[in-house]
């Protein structure tokens, strides 16, 4: 009775639940670093699950142990790029400082060259996407987050000035542009990215 109670109190709460191993933690890591590679390659490779389990070293019904199928791997992947293109953002934006102190932050961070293994990344996560509803589900959400940096920034704005702007369609505009900037600057070195996206940010906040 005691051990079925005890099975219950670990199912209704996550924090009694035992902990993944070290050694299963860094398995996944593993996977998930050669699925990066994969993904980021010259095509060259198909992306597998077993080609996958194959470059991390790791058994394929390890992988799948981890990773039940190919897209489970892809949204995983979409997740932890995260903290590479995301969370800094967010961070910089939620740091305290005036519009104009938050706003050179995030310049500073979007003008930076994009590692090239990342953009590849992107490319290869949005032609999945394309084709799989999981994954373009997985990587819109993760674009809402990363525009919703955008309308936090101008909400300081807003707060600032108090007259009732709406951040909103500030925010979405700076992110597309932001977006596109991106693009740009793949091609063309010589641009300034920094003074364009300085120009954009002091355009979308004048009265």
């Amino acid at each position: 009775m005691a051990n079925r109670a005890q099975d219950l109190r670990t199912a209704v709460d996550p924090a009694r639940r035992p902990r993944a191993s070290a050694k299963g933690e860094q398995t996944r890591a593993r996977l998930l670093a050669a699925a990066r590679s994969l993904l980021a390659g010259d095509g060259e490779v198909p992306f597998t699950t077993r080609n996958v389990a194959a470059l991390s070293g790791v058994t394929h019904g390890m992988c799948h142990y981890h990773f039940q199928n190919r897209t489970d791997l892809i949204v995983a992947v979409v997740e932890d790029i995260r903290a590479e293109w995301i969370t800094p953002l967010e961070e910089a934006a939620a740091t305290a400082g005036t519009f104009a102190e938050r706003a050179e932050r995030m310049v500073g961070l979007l003008t930076q060259p994009e590692a090239g293994d990342l953009s590849r990344l992107h490319s290869a996560l949005h032609w999945f996407a394309v084709t799989d509803e999981r994954v373009r589900t997985a990587l819109e959400a993760e674009y809402r987050r990363w525009r919703a940096c955008f309308v936090a920034l101008f909400q300081v704005l807003a707060d600032e000035r108090g007259d009732g702007l709406d951040p909103r369609p500030l925010g979405e505009a700076m992110a597309a542009a932001t977006d596109g900037l991106a693009a740009i600057q793949a091609l063309d070195a010589e641009l300034d990215a920094a003074a364009v996206m300085r120009a954009l940010v002091h355009g979308l906040a004048k009265p």
